[in-house]
């Protein structure tokens, strides 16, 4: 790499910290963006200027409060240089967010998943986004950057879902379908992923720092995201098949064609055959609404046998499961979310019974366990952080690929 540049990739991470810091904090002038930073003032001058002549940032003046003296100026991000679109794809729904370049979200609004062929259903995405922008009267050409996810496997760099519980094997490609009505940069992940993204962001800021940590989330489909500090205070966040992974040989018939998943044990539709004795070579349920599963839990407290069997099978599933992972990866605290944290009283022994049959868990102890209901707001939360960081790089990139040209 040339000393050039060098120079130049160093300015745009320095640029990014700003841009990020200018999120998080709101109005800042020099010396704040300095301290929360660790730049030095003047360097902030010069990227503040820089990011000026780009319209991503706008400063104001704010008088002192005496009357006297020079105003202080503040920055914040021009929240009018573009939009980022967030597409949420559930098991029964679509969610579809807009987010200004503050990082603040504008609108939001939801509807059931439809049925249909891949093909169809990035045709549903495609007019979701054209409402979304309707609904805000932007412009389509005003949304920069689409961060859609899903719960299967996903193929990031191209946006590709390859295979999900609600299409099966139908795969779609979203950018081929968006790129025609939107310039906007697309990106597909997995949903646990970014659950694990956010935690990680939490955990790294709250204390610091934050080594490892899996994000376990339960319901209608059995998800893990894992994120390990790469020591220059990023993380590297992957979302391995957990739920497709084989638990017993021959076992279970899965929803992905597989027998013997863990998922195929442990998602509600295998809790729900287990509990009613449904022979494990029945085709599984696409969906199964919670309120069923809430009826299953009632009887296994009430003392109902099979009941609570089912959920034990369950525990046990994710137990042998995560015992795997720490097998591979080392112990980390797990926190768990999802739907089916409304259930895990009724899960968390069998749990610990399923770690403790490996030799990891028994020499170093139960991993911390930490309960986080709230799915959505972690899966948003991860949107935001990869999709505005990602967005504020291919400006900044852009900018210097132009300056270099000229």
């Amino acid at each position: 790499m040339s000393v050039i540049a060098s120079t130049e990739l160093v300015r745009q991470q320095n640029s990014l910290r700003v841009l990020s810091a200018l999120r998080r904090h709101g109005n800042l002038s020099h010396t704040d963006m300095a301290g929360l930073t660790g730049l030095a003032s003047a360097t902030v001058s010069a990227i503040t200027a820089e990011l000026e002549r780009y319209n991503l940032i706008k400063r104001q003046e704010q008088q002192a409060a005496a009357g006297r003296g020079r105003p202080r100026v503040l920055f914040q991000p021009n929240r009018a240089f573009g939009y980022v679109a967030v597409v949420v794809i559930s098991s029964d729904a679509v969610q579809y967010s807009l987010v200004d370049f503050t990082g603040k979200l504008m609108d939001r609004f939801g509807e059931p998943r439809s049925s249909g062929t891949a093909e169809n259903f990035a045709k549903v995405v495609l007019d979701g986004l054209i409402r979304l922008a309707s609904r805000s009267k932007i412009a389509q050409s005003a949304i920069l950057h689409v961060s859609i996810s899903s719960k299967g496997l996903v193929d990031t760099e191209s946006a590709t879902l390859l295979w999900s519980p609600v299409l099966g094997e139908g795969q779609v490609d979203f950018r081929k379908t968006l790129s025609a009505h939107f310039r906007a940069q697309v990106y597909l992940y997995n949903e646990t992923l970014l659950a694990a993204d956010a935690l990680w962001m939490r955990e790294r800021g709250e204390k610091g720092q934050a080594k490892s940590l899996a994000a376990l989330s339960l319901g209608h489909s059995i998800g893990l995201g894992v994120a390990r500090d790469t020591g220059d205070g990023r993380a590297d966040v992957i979302a391995p098949n957990f739920g497709h992974m084989l638990h017993v040989p021959d076992g279970a018939l899965c929803r992905c064609g597989a027998r013997g998943c863990v998922e195929a044990y442990c998602g509600f539709y295998g809790i729900l055959r287990a509990a009613f004795e449904v022979p494990t070579n029945t085709i599984p349920a696409k969906f199964v609404p919670i309120a069923e599963v809430d009826k299953i839990a009632a009887s296994a407290r009430s003392g109902n046998r099979m009941a609570a069997f089912a959920f034990r099978q369950a525990g046990l599933a994710l137990g042998n499961g995560l015992s795997r992972l720490f097998s591979l990866h080392g112990h980390m605290p797990v926190f768990v979310t999802g739907p089916g944290t409304r259930f895990f009283d009724l899960l968390k022994a069998s749990i610990h019974d399923g770690m403790v049959q490996t030799n990891v868990v028994r020499i170093s102890g139960l991993p911390q366990i930490t309960i986080e209901p709230d799915e959505q707001t972690l899966v948003f939360d991860g949107h935001m952080g990869l999709a505005l960081s990602r967005l504020d790089g291919d400006i900044l990139m852009s900018g210097m690929a132009a300056q270099q040209a000229s």
